[in-house]
């Protein structure tokens, strides 16, 4: 079935699509992963984008429910070279094709991927859309136009939770307290983890560390998560621009200085905007799971998965207070940076991998030790 793609400076690219007919308009972005496809297409930080594997062959080691990331998938649409239709790993339990029409999500193949790739990076991530039904290229590079985008939307309150839920067995536990998620003999440490679009992975990491763990959403204010007296705060990956996320910036004042708090992707935004800084968005932002990182504290370097498309402008913040501690090695952009009077500290990419290399997991370990100490 022919598709077409529409970028909104007049780009179109035809397909075919491998999931039926469908429409849907989003950010145009790319992803460099080898594999890991269903982490992320689950990754909630796709919400309101459409994804583009540059890796060739998308599908042929298929579907399991063990490689869940959250409960759906996020991106409007999924664009690859060629779909592999017939799956060959003793996991899969669905093919891809399957997956996306589950979740009403259009995939599209067999167009250059390679050249729409080049063009992003030469242009930058812009709005697009993908279609079976109106393939118009006039009609449809007026409608890419015409979508609202990311810019100054608040995407975060289409991922949250609607409702409090804890950690156990490798699995949400709804309506769960910390005195139900784990023994507390087994995880003494009780973790506040703010769902801003959270990774199954970062859960499955810290109760691995002995923390008990009590997601919650991200409308919760300062007052009652303090309320719940934890040992630290945990603020997660999600989708957009962190500027125009509601009431957030504020809940984190509340809280600087009485946890100590950790935070990935748009949870470092987040404190960066607390911190009183600004963000800005990236011509084509970082995603896949080969970005170089120099962490300044120790000079090591480490290869990390990252999906993100702002960056908290480290300029816009007081030199006195925060401290940047981690850059990208491509473009020298904000990495990590710690609060030099509180206990907290954040990094742009995603330590818990899933997919991606495991170079950032010591993080973790730090979060767990300046909880302890």
């Amino acid at each position: 079935m022919k598709a077409l793609i529409a970028l909104e400076d007049g780009k179109i690219f035809e397909g075919q699509s491998f999931t039926g007919p469908g429409e849907a308009a989003g950010e145009i972005v790319f992803n460099t992963s080898m594999s890991g496809y269903q982490e992320v297409l689950t990754d909630p930080s796709y919400t309101g984008q459409i994804v583009t594997m540059t890796y060739p062959l998308i599908g042929n080691y298929g579907i399991n429910p063990e490689d869940m990331e959250s409960a759906s998938v996020h991106p409007k649409a999924f664009l690859v070279k060629e779909y592999n239709a017939i799956p060959s790993n003793f996991r899969s339990r669905q093919t891809l094709a399957d997956f996306l029409r589950e979740f009403g999500t259009l995939g599209v193949e067999g167009f250059d991927t390679r050249a729409l790739v080049r063009h992003i990076r030469t242009v930058g991530a812009m709005k697009g859309i993908v279609s079976t039904e109106d393939l118009d290229p006039v009609s449809l590079v007026r409608r890419a136009k015409e979508w609202s985008g990311l810019v100054g939307q608040d995407m975060v309150k289409l991922v949250t939770c609607k409702e409090p839920y804890g950690w156990a067995n490798n699995r949400p536990v709804p309506g769960s307290s910390f005195s139900t998620a784990r023994s507390a003999a087994e995880n003494p440490l009780k973790v506040v983890a703010f769902d801003f679009g959270i990774k199954y992975n970062q859960l499955r990491i810290l109760t691995e560390l002995g923390c008990q763990v009590q997601v919650v959403p991200a409308t919760t204010d300062a007052a009652t998560v303090l309320s719940m007296n934890p040992d630290g705060i945990f603020l997660s990956n999600g989708p957009g621009d962190p500027e125009g996320v509601e009431g957030v910036v504020e809940t984190i004042r509340g809280l600087l200085g009485k946890k100590p708090i950790f935070g990935i992707c748009l949870g470092h935004q987040m404190l960066g905007l607390a911190y009183g800084g600004s963000t800005y968005k990236l011509k084509f932002g970082h995603r896949g799971g080969n970005q170089p990182v120099k962490d300044l504290t120790t000079g090591h370097v480490e290869i990390t998965a990252q999906n993100h498309g702002f960056c908290v402008d480290m300029k816009s913040l007081s030199q006195d207070e925060v401290e940047l501690t981690h850059i990208n090695l491509n473009d020298n952009s904000v990495e990590g940076m710690r609060h030099k009077k509180y206990p907290a500290f954040s990094v742009q990419y995603h330590p818990e991998h899933a997919p991606g290399p495991h170079d950032a997991l010591y993080l973790f370990d730090r979060f767990i030790a300046m909880m302890s100490g």
